[in-house]
Order: C-alpha cells, then sequence, then structure tokens
C-alpha cells in the first residue's frame, strides 16, 4: 500500500519511544521505505540498532557522522521525505521546531523537509497542559504542521491524564491516510450507510439482523484516503470508525431515514452498504414484556424505504448505489431493485457464496447497472470499497 513512499520517523526521549519499533515494523510490512532519525537522548530509550534491523537501513543521531554516502545527508532525506512524523514528540523537541531551532540532525532535516509534518506529543500532562507548550503547538499548526492529540490515560510519570503518544496503530492511520491513496475524490462528498438498525419490540428485546459494517466502513474508509468529504450513518457495530470520516451513530430505521435524508441533497454520491430492517414492530411496548405459556405473536409494519425515498428526490448528477443481499434469484431480485428504486447501481451479493455474506473480511459481489452485471472475483472488503468507488464516480462522467 505504501510501495514507492519513504516516510521519515523522528524518535525523541520520551519512554514512549519504544513504541515506533513496532510502527516501523508495520510500516516496512506496508512496503514503505522507512528512515529513523533519533535524538541523542533518545538513544537512551532505545538503539538505533533496532531500527536499523527492522527498516534495513542506517539509523541517523549524529549530525556529523561521517559514515555516509557523498551527500548532504539531511537535505538528502529531507528530499526523499513522503512524510516526516516525530513520534514521540517531546516538549523540547516541539519547542525547538516551532521556532526554527535545528542544532541535531532530527530538528535540521525537519527544518528542511517540504513534505507533510506531524507530531505525535508524549510527555507529562503538565507539560503538555503548560501555556507555553500549547503555545508552541499552535505555532506549529499556523505552519501547516499536523498534531495528533495526545491520548489520556496513566503515564509512565504516574500521573493520570492527556500527555500519551497514541498507540502505533493510530500512528500509522494518519500516515496511511496521507500516503496510501491519490487524492482523486478530492472535492467529492460521499454518504454511506453501514450495519443494521434494531427495532425496537421493548425496553428490552429488539429485532435485528446479522450485519456486522464491515463492507460500508471499508467503503467509508477508502472514499477518505481518496481524499472525499465523507459521512458514515452507522447502525450498532464493533467497528471504530474510519479515520478522518464524519460518523452519525444511530440505532432504528427511522433514525437511519431522517440521518440520511437530512444531507442527502449536498451528496455527490450516496452508498447505502446499511442492512436496514424492512419490519418493525407496530406497538413497543413500555415495559418488559413477560413470559407466558402460550405463543406471542408481533405485530409488524413497513419501515421507511430509504433508497427508495432517494431515488424519487435525486438531485441532477448524483449518484445512488444500493446494496442486495440475496439467497436465491441474485441477478432478478437485483435487477428489480435497480429499476424500481431509481438508482445507478447495485451491488449484490449472495449470502450461498463462500467468502461472501456477513462478518467476513472478504467478499464476492456482483455490479448491475443499466448496462449490465459484471461479477468481481473474490477479495478483500477493502478492495472491493476501492472497485466501487472507481465505478460510482466514472459513472459521473
Amino acid at each position: 500500500m505504501l510501495k514507492g513512499k519513504t516516510v521519515v520517523l523522528g524518535v525523541s526521549s520520551s519512554i514512549a519511544a519504544y513504541k515506533i519499533a513496532n510502527l516501523a515494523s508495520m510500516l516496512v510490512k506496508q512496503h514503505a521505505n522507512v528512515r529513523v532519525i533519533m535524538t541523542q537522548n533518545a538513544t537512551n530509550f532505545i538503539t538505533p540498532t533496532t531500527f536499523e534491523t527492522l527498516t534495513g537501513q542506517k539509523c541517523l543521531v549524529d549530525t556529523f557522522d561521517r559514515n555516509f554516502e557523498f551527500q548532504v545527508e539531511h537535505v538528502s532525506l529531507a528530499k526523499q521525505a513522503d512524510i516526516f512524523m516525530i513520534a514521540p514528540a517531546t516538549a523540547n523537541v516541539i519547542a525547538k521546531v516551532s521556532h526554527g531551532l535545528a542544532d541535531d540532525m532530527l530538528t535540521t532535516t525537519f527544518l528542511a523537509c517540504k513534505a507533510p509534518k506531524y507530531l505525535a506529543p508524549a510527555m507529562n500532562t503538565r507539560m503538555y497542559e503548560n501555556p507555553i507548550t500549547q503555545d508552541n503547538l499552535n505555532i506549529c499548526r499556523k505552519y501547516g504542521m499536523h498534531i495528533i492529540e495526545p491520548a489520556s490515560g496513566y503515564l509512565a510519570c504516574g500521573d493520570t491524564g492527556a500527555g500519551k503518544m497514541p498507540e502505533p496503530e493510530t500512528l500509522l492511520e494518519y500516515i496511511l491516510q496521507e500516503l496510501a491513496c491519490e487524492k482523486d475524490l478530492a472535492g467529492k462528498k460521499v454518504l454511506v450507510t453501514a450495519g443494521p438498525t434494531r427495532e425496537a419490540i421493548d425496553p428490552v428485546r429488539y429485532i435485528t439482523n446479522h450485519s456486522t459494517g464491515k463492507m460500508g466502513y471499508a467503503i467509508a474508509r477508502a472514499a477518505a484516503r481518496r481524499g472525499a468529504e465523507v459521512t458514515l450513518v452507522s447502525g450498532p457495530v464493533d467497528l471504530k470508525a474510519p479515520m478522518g470520516v464524519k460518523l452519525v451513530p444511530v440505532v432504528s430505521a427511522r433514525d437511519m431515514f431522517d440521518a440520511v435524508t437530512s444531507v442527502s441533497a449536498e451528496q455527490d454520491a450516496i452508498i447505502k452498504a446499511a442492512a436496514v430492517a424492512d419490519y418493525r414492530p407496530a406497538v413497543v411496548g413500555a415495559e418488559k414484556t413477560k413470559k407466558s405459556d402460550g405463543n406471542m405473536n408481533i405485530e409488524l409494519e413497513r419501515t421507511d424505504d430509504i433508497l427508495a425515498w432517494l431515488g424519487a428526490h435525486r438531485r441532477e448528477g448524483q449518484v445512488l448505489c444500493g446494496f442486495s443481499m440475496e439467497t436465491q434469484n441474485m441477478l432478478e431480485n437485483s435487477r428489480a431493485k435497480l429499476v424500481k428504486k431509481n438508482v445507478d447501481m447495485i451491488v449484490a451479493n449472495s449470502l450461498r457464496t463462500a467468502g461472501a455474506g456477513f462478518g467476513t473480511d472478504t467478499n464476492i459481489v456482483t455490479v448491475i447497472t443499466k448496462d449490465g452485471a459484471e461479477e468481481l472475483a473474490l477479495m478483500s472488503k477493502d478492495q472491493v470499497a476501492h472497485e466501487l468507488l472507481n465505478r460510482i464516480f466514472a459513472a459521473k462522467h
């Protein structure tokens, strides 16, 4: 995903420095060219050899190290960088870079670099909240640097509060958001729905389905990485919201209808990947329904048809994409849905097909438009997401 990209990691002297070894390893697995620069004090927490072993590249510490190729090393590395992230970023290093000080290999290279710059502060809560540090961070923002907000929790010093460096997985997400994809959807607004809905029977019980939201979340993540402004309307799922996405959590079909229709007019594309309930209890019990010896019947009524409403109220140039999960007659049912709902595309899959369906990390889908049907090969849901976005935005031209 990061093949051909150079990621420069700056490591300053915080106990959190040991976590960057994991980040470096994850970046290498993404096929990035990873270069690490350490401050001299950072070597007290983790050795340069660790990073050299993980990245296969010399770890730089000394500005005047003569053991390098014939070039001005800090300038050469600054030119190579596609992104420069200092993590952990101590209060001292933040103070330096906010004022253009360049007195070691890390800060010199940082000052010479024109690539996107990220700082992940890591320090004691009192140091982080000190007005001087906050002023320095604001200066960094003024000059276009991205500040990754620290987490709150128990710190190595024994205090509890803000100042904890985010986990490597979070730092990786920032890098992927910046570099993983071309920003070919910049300026586009995309609305994605995902997950199931829950239709209450009483305060305890509800009707739902097996949707996990993985496909919808993959689409939202892919669109955001490609530069789109993404709104994700999600039913209850056990997934973390993708970075750079506006999450609108909902519970019921009516909640989702209201959330979607309130912003639909401004969207360039709407992708309805949610598994919305078709029926809900006609009457919701105010108290828990008690068990009895006989059977129980629940009268159901239709929920609002979100996709049909969108098809009837679409604006000119807007692309609508629906999903169809079937167990039989997949193509026939999906073609009928395409026409009935007045949409541009239906993404159909069968619960009977191995590798597709709820809860899997892969999918096999058939893309149905007025021009025909195209079956895609088995691939990850992240890959499917990009394939769908390619076709959705090709439909606009």
